[in-house]
């Protein structure tokens, strides 16, 4: 009987994920093609950032959002792997398929395809906080889960984001 208990909650615990994961799954996509240029890379760190969210499950607290536990072990887990990996930017890759196709379709507007390709360029070539920190702005994250997401000080963001604003201004 207790055996039967516990693989009932082990099913139901597999259940509960694999729909959260489901729900959430762009967040792991655009952590990827944020920190992977590569398809195998980008691949390999999905696969990375589904185990240690299945790994760390069994901690996730349900009174807080879902997302925002998501996004802090997909990041801490590419930004270990760029950082164990030593793997550099060698070119611009889109943060997922709708900016790609943003891209495309802006081609018509030279000005504009200029403007997104600038950005990716930019984004890409900033150290893995700063490109964290940037994904998690362009998804209108506030400050606040910008800060629970990375484990850094509301104020801290605040002063990252306005530099990375002037230095977006400056270079772009």
């Amino acid at each position: 009987m207790e055996y039967t208990a516990t693989m009932a909650r082990d099913t139901d615990r597999q259940e509960q994920f694999r729909v959260l994961i489901e729900r959430h799954r762009g967040i792991v996509f655009k952590v990827a093609h944020t920190y992977a240029w590569q398809a195998d890379d980008r691949e390999e760190l999905t696969q990375e950032i589904a185990m240690q969210l299945w790994r760390a499950f069994p901690g996730y607290d349900p009174a807080r959002p879902f997302p925002t536990w998501m996004y802090r072990i997909a990041l801490n887990v590419a930004i270990s792997f760029v950082r164990s990996n030593g793997r550099r930017v060698d070119h611009a890759v889109p943060l997922d398929e709708e900016l790609h196709d943003l891209a495309d379709a802006s081609a018509v507007d030279h000005e504009a395809d200029q403007q997104v390709r600038a950005l990716h360029h930019f984004i890409h070539a900033q150290e893995p906080l700063d490109r964290a920190l940037l994904l998690l702005y362009l998804e209108d994250r506030s400050y606040r889960e910008m800060a629970e997401i990375l484990g850094i000080s509301e104020t801290n963001v605040a002063t990252k984001i306005s530099r990375l604003k002037q230095r977006i201004r400056d270079e772009i």
